[in-house]
């Protein structure tokens, strides 16, 4: 079975705010669980400007302890590695979101784009869909997905409520 988990936010920023408001949100004390972020590479292609980037985050791993006693799920690291493509011409900025742990046993994906929206140029949209796939676990399968699908849904409300916190410290009040 696949776990999907989809959000829309419209963001009441112009897309440059929000954009440099994302690529500076973790680590932060609002969210504990990403201990650091590291860009593993950045480039520019000259020919259109799209800047590339590849980080790996580093979180706190989250599997509840009773599950932990399960030799694979013993970490106390989870890597993400995300890939991202900002293109300030167009104003939209594409990223895939990928976990390097236990990619053996599970494919955990995540596709989002920040954009101009379409309602008022100054605001942006964003868009994510995540998938989950949980293999080999047998009968844990069913369970270790609804704990992910769980997971993922506080962690995209969480990090939409971080988003705006930072964009109104940052910026102040959103444009109406």
């Amino acid at each position: 079975m696949v776990v999907t988990v989809e959000v829309r936010e419209v963001y009441k920023y112009p897309f440059e705010q929000v954009v440099a408001s994302y690529l500076r949100k973790y680590p932060s004390p609002m969210e504990k669980r990403v201990t650091a972020v590291k860009t593993m590479e950045e480039k520019t292609d000259l020919s259109t400007g799209v800047i590339y980037r590849r980080r790996i985050a580093i979180c706190q791993n989250v599997i509840p302890q009773i599950l932990r006693k399960i030799n694979i799920l013993k970490v106390s690291e989870v890597c993400l590695e995300e890939e991202s493509w900002l293109n300030m011409k167009e104003r939209i900025m594409s990223m895939k979101t990928r976990c390097l742990t236990w990619s053996e046993y599970a494919t955990v994906k995540e596709e989002s784009i920040f954009r101009e929206s379409l309602e008022n140029p100054n605001w942006t949209e964003f868009i994510q869909q995540g998938k989950i796939a949980v293999k080999g676990a047998g009968l844990l399968n069913c369970f270790l997905e609804a704990f992910a699908r769980t997971f993922l849904n506080q962690g995209i409300k969480n990090s939409v409520l971080i988003m705006e916190k930072l964009l109104q410290e940052q910026f102040g009040s959103p444009l109406l």
